[in-house]
């Protein structure tokens, strides 16, 4: 008995439509997706349109500023921080040592420091998520006001695990990524925008000391 063949194209165009229908599929996901991650990367971490770095420590330029771009506003209503105008605060993040390499609480730090030409400044450690670590002796951050300091006016800061001499900063007992947060009050010198003006070299150095 003879088969027509007449159906065969209808079935390969059927096939040629369903290939292009998940192509198209396949195409939206990855551009969605590409946006999604574009868009979080803008708000989490910042762009040199958006943010200003000098070694280990990143800012937002327009951070609090009524006419700041969108991603300044998204990323400061995702941390939670009080809208301050950056002559009023100024605020540093770090995520890497001043190698490059990621801080983690496996290893041990010393952040040191000149004076900072403020009114106030505070240095506290949080996990990879914004949180507080838990430790024994409940210290999350330092301030100026109790950071213990050198006869020149310098500090050091010991990010560790285990209790360490002078200013003691536990990391956790838990092995994981930390961020840094610079929180400068008050500066005393803004520059031609009237940003607050911090000089790049008195930001603190983040030194890896050991790992375990």
């Amino acid at each position: 008995m003879l088969t027509s063949s007449r159906a065969t194209p209808w079935r390969e165009e059927g096939s040629h439509s369903m290939r292009s229908i998940g192509y198209f599929i396949a195409a939206f996901a990855g551009a969605l997706l590409l946006g999604i991650g574009s868009a979080w990367y803008m708000i989490e971490r910042g762009s040199p349109l958006t943010t200003n770095k000098v070694g280990p420590w990143a800012s937002w330029t327009s951070e609090g500023n009524p006419n700041a771009d969108a991603y300044t506003k998204a990323h400061l209503a995702r941390s939670g921080r009080l809208p301050l105008t950056s002559t009023v605060a100024r605020y540093f993040v770090a995520r890497t040592d001043s190698e490059g390499y990621r801080l983690t609480s496996s290893c041990e730090y010393s952040i040191e420091g000149r004076p900072l030409n403020a009114r106030w400044w505070s240095l506290a450690v949080y996990d990879d998520y914004g949180g507080l670590i838990d430790n024994p002796s409940g210290r999350y951050s330092f301030n100026s006001e109790e950071a213990l300091r050198h006869a020149d006016g310098t500090f050091r800061i010991n990010l560790a695990p285990k209790a360490r001499p002078e200013n003691w900063l536990p990391s956790g007992d838990v092995d994981q990524y930390l961020i840094l947060l610079l929180r400068i009050y008050s500066p005393r010198d803004t520059d031609s925008s009237g940003i607050g003006l911090i000089p790049d070299e008195r930001l603190p150095k983040i030194e890896r000391k050991a790992c375990e």
